[in-house]
């Protein structure tokens, strides 16, 4: 079967990038059928307007999955994902300057001063980066991995710091918790497999639209 036979997958995140993903698709030809606006529907796969792709909406570590193993051959993610993963078969080549927020070490504001601690428990949905981020200070980390309500852990003993997403901070702050290092910045990027990239004309044209599409918007 030949590539323009099958349809191009497409995957996208849920969650906070796909609102200011959505505008750029379109710019670079990406428009979702009607039904993917329709909030009761539970598809996940979609047809694109005049084109032979498809997108399917999924977690946001699950996009980088299905691109990596080829399932999708394109997606969007933010570089939080694609750097957590570090999958050999994943490309990210265009920042799509969305998304922005910054992966960061928080703590109780009542913690007092552990920067001289050798060992800690931390929680966090990211254990590549977070340990990646102690072992450069010397720091033995122990990470508990959770996928969600990361401020609890200070909270609830489970953990001493968290390594999570910040955005404004506000809800650290709502929680008894304080920002004290940034581990990386974030922003969306479009992602490819590699072999497809390779083989399939389609990826690489559309690598070209989203390029131009954020070069356009940079020079406006």
């Amino acid at each position: 079967m030949s590539f323009s036979s099958k349809p191009l997958t497409f995957a996208i995140p849920k969650g906070r990038i796909l609102d200011e993903a959505l505008p750029l698709m379109a710019r670079a030809g990406v428009v979702p059928e009607a039904e993917f606006h329709d909030k009761k529907s539970r598809a996940l796969s979609f047809a694109v307007e005049g084109s032979d792709m498809r997108l399917i909406r999924v977690r946001a570590f699950d996009v980088a999955t299905f691109v990596a193993h080829g399932a999708a051959q394109a997606g969007i993610v933010g570089s939080d994902v694609v750097e957590e993963f570090a999958y050999p078969d994943l490309y990210a080549p265009v920042d799509l300057n969305i998304g922005h927020c910054r992966l960061s070490v928080a703590e109780p504001v009542d913690a007092g001063d552990t920067a001289t601690a050798s060992h800690l428990r931390v929680a966090s949905k990211y254990p590549h980066l977070t340990h990646k981020h102690y072992e450069a200070k010397g720091i033995q980390a122990e990470v508990v991995k959770l996928n969600g309500a990361m401020e609890l852990a200070p909270m609830l003993g489970l953990s001493g710091r968290i390594v999570d997403l910040v955005s404004t901070g506000r809800t650290l702050k709502e929680n008894g918790l304080r920002e004290t290092e940034v581990i990386m910045q974030i922003s969306a990027r479009l992602i490819v497999n590699r072999a497809a990239l390779k083989t399939d004309p389609r990826v690489g044209e559309l690598v070209e639209q989203f390029r131009k599409m954020v070069a356009e918007k940079g020079e406006a």
